[in-house]
C-alpha cells in the first residue's frame, strides 16, 4: 500500500528571483502563512488516497515496488480515496505541542503492517532510537505523544514513569490474576520473505530510467526549459568532467533531457 496527502491548496510555484526577494522580507513567510491561515479559520485540507497492490503482484512487476524512488503507475493500481486531513488549531504551547513530539513510522493501527522498504526499515528503529536519546524511553507518556483511548501493556519502570507504573498489578502474561490478554486480532501480519541472503549489486536489473522519462514527456516545453536551468544553475561549479557524467545519464532519461542542460550550461560560461 502507498499513501499519497493531495493538497486541496492552489499551487503557486516560484522562479529563483521571486523567493530570493520574498526570503529577504520575511524567511519564515512559508511559515507565517499557515499560522495566519489557520488563525483566521482558512483551514489547509489534504485528501488522502491509498494505492493498493496484491501481494502476489508485488514479485512480478518491472520495477521493485518497495524502492521508494519508483512510483505505481496509477493507470494499474489507481488512486483510491480514504479521508481528509485537516489542520485546524495552532499549537498553545510549542514546547509541549511541538518540541516533545515524538512521530514514528513504527506507530501503525491494527490492519497496516510494514513492507521491505530499505528505508523504512531502518527508520522503524532510528526514530524511535532518537526518541529515547532525546525525550527519554517513556516518552509515549507525554501528553502529545499519548493514546487517547485505553492501552495496556505490560511495560514498567524506566526514567521519568508518570502514569502510575501501573500500580502493583503483575508484570508477565499469561497470569492468573486476568489483568490484561494478549489479543490476536492486533498481531502483526506475517511478511512472506523470499530469495538468499548475500551481496546484492544494486545497479544490476534496475531501471533508473523510464519513470524519470514518462515524466519528462509529461512537461511542457517551458516546464522544460525551467527544469533546464534550475538544474543547470545548481551544476555550474561543479567540474567539467562531473558535469559531462551527469549529462550522460540525462540523454538516458531522454536526449532533449541531456542536450538542454548541456546547452543551459554552456550559456552560464
Amino acid at each position: 500500500m502507498k499513501f499519497h496527502l493531495k493538497t486541496q491548496q492552489e499551487i503557486t510555484n516560484l522562479m529563483d528571483d521571486e523567493a530570493a526577494a520574498i526570503i529577504a522580507n520575511d524567511r519564515e513567510s512559508s511559515q507565517r502563512d499557515l499560522f495566519d491561515a489557520i488563525e483566521g479559520g482558512n483551514f489547509p485540507r489534504w485528501k488522502l488516497f491509498v494505492q493498493i497492490m496484491p501481494e502476489a503482484e508485488a514479485s512480478q512487476t518491472p520495477y521493485n515496488p518497495f524502492d521508494l524512488t519508483k512510483i505505481w503507475p496509477h493507470g494499474d493500481y489507481p488512486l483510491i480515496e480514504v479521508g481528509e486531513l485537516e489542520l485546524n488549531r495552532n499549537p498553545d504551547n510549542y514546547f509541549a505541542d511541538v518540541e516533545q513530539v515524538a512521530m514514528s513510522p513504527a506507530n501503525v493501527v491494527p490492519g497496516i503492517s510494514f513492507s521491505p522498504d530499505r528505508m523504512l526499515q531502518g527508520r522503524l528503529f532510528s526514530y524511535g532510537d532518537a526518541h529515547r536519546y532525546r525525550l527519554g524511553v517513556n516518552h509515549h507518556q507525554i501528553p502529545v505523544n499519548a493514546p487517547k483511548c485505553p492501552f495496556h501493556n505490560y511495560h514498567r519502570d524506566g526514567a521519568m514513569r508518570v502514569d502510575g507504573n501501573s500500580s502493583n498489578s503483575v508484570t508477565y502474561e499469561p497470569n492468573s490474576f486476568n489483568v490484561f490478554q494478549e489479543q490476536p486480532d492486533f498481531s502483526e501480519p506475517p511478511l512472506s520473505i523470499e530469495g538468499a541472503a548475500d551481496h546484492w549489486n544494486h545497479r544490476e536489473d534496475t531501471d533508473y530510467f523510464s519513470q524519470p522519462r514518462a515524466l519528462y514527456n509529461l512537461l511542457s516545453a517551458a516546464e522544460h526549459q525551467r527544469m533546464f536551468n534550475r538544474i543547470a544553475g545548481d551544476m555550474k561549479d561543479v567540474p567539467e568532467f562531473i558535469q559531462e557524467r551527469q549529462i550522460a545519464l540525462f540523454r538516458e532519461v531522454h536526449p532533449e533531457y541531456g542536450a538542454g542542460i548541456a546547452a543551459a550550461l554552456k550559456a552560464l560560461k
